[in-house]
């Protein structure tokens, strides 16, 4: 017996050893990865077409990647329903926030205006401002051409746009002279590019582009509240959203031409 308990003590302290050292490693690696940068959480927001420049420069300013996606609301809205990969949405009338709602595809309670907006309307740069809007005036402005909008049922800026013709009796007479377009940005693209004399589009839409003037400014009381509804999918899109509040995010929003 006593030959053999020197090697067994020996094995004995080996064992000790290499469990002394496995404990070591595994408290070198936790500490090690303790020290590592937090993973970063990438984000994809869907977005109102209108939100591009004033969303772009948010996004630099969030602590983690950000992929904007840009349409028309109502588009963004069906791509959710669809399953498309979105952590967080925002979009231009709260008709579509609460029709992606019904069907249980936000966050519960994350819903919440982020800013709002004001519909002009516009024309080339050489073009005369309209001070009094009526029927015979803007027909007399189109002078046979088209006035560019966003589809008046599916794009936001559409539809206030409908509002307002329809609030002045004008609906009637130039709803066979549209050019309905999929979002707003592309209603605003027709006139900076004189494809159409006229186009209704939001003032901050006017703001991004040179090419085009504000010749009215619609009162707001000629058509439903203009808000941007923001909701979150995914945890991860209500850290967005709640970047979106930030007195650095409003800034932007007031810059571009937005309302608090």
């Amino acid at each position: 017996m006593t030959s053999h308990s020197a090697p067994l003590a020996a094995l004995r302290g080996l064992s000790d050893s290499l469990g002394h050292m496995r404990h070591l490693i595994t408290q070198i690696f936790i500490t090690l990865f303790l020290a590592l940068p937090l993973q970063a959480q990438p984000v994809t927001v869907f977005a109102a077409a209108s939100l591009r420049e004033a969303l772009n420069e948010i996004a630099m300013q969030y602590p983690d990647d950000v992929t904007l996606s840009f349409a028309g609301s109502g588009t963004l809205a069906r791509q959710v329903a669809a399953g498309a990969p979105a952590d967080a949405v925002v979009l231009a009338h709260r008709d579509w926030a609460m029709w992606l709602d019904a069907r249980g595809l936000i966050l519960p309670h994350t819903t919440q205006e982020v800013a709002g907006g004001q519909l002009v309307l516009i024309g080339a740069p050489d073009a005369v401002p309209i001070p009094n809007t009526d029927t015979a005036t803007l027909m007399s402005a189109l002078n046979g051409g088209r006035l560019a909008m966003g589809q008046r049922d599916g794009v936001p800026a559409g539809t206030y746009a409908r509002e307002w013709l329809q609030h002045i009796d004008a609906w009637d007479v130039l709803s066979s002279q549209l050019a309905e377009t999929d979002n707003v940005r592309a209603a605003l693209a027709l006139v900076a590019q004189r494809a159409a004399p006229l186009g209704l589009v939001y003032a901050s839409d006017a703001m991004a582009e040179p090419r085009v003037r504000i010749l009215h400014s619609i009162a707001a009381d000629a058509h439903a509240p203009i808000r941007y509804p923001a909701a979150a999918i995914t945890e991860t899109g209500r850290d967005f959203l709640e970047h979106l509040s930030t007195p650095q995010a409003i800034a932007i929003f007031t810059k571009h031409g937005f309302a608090p």
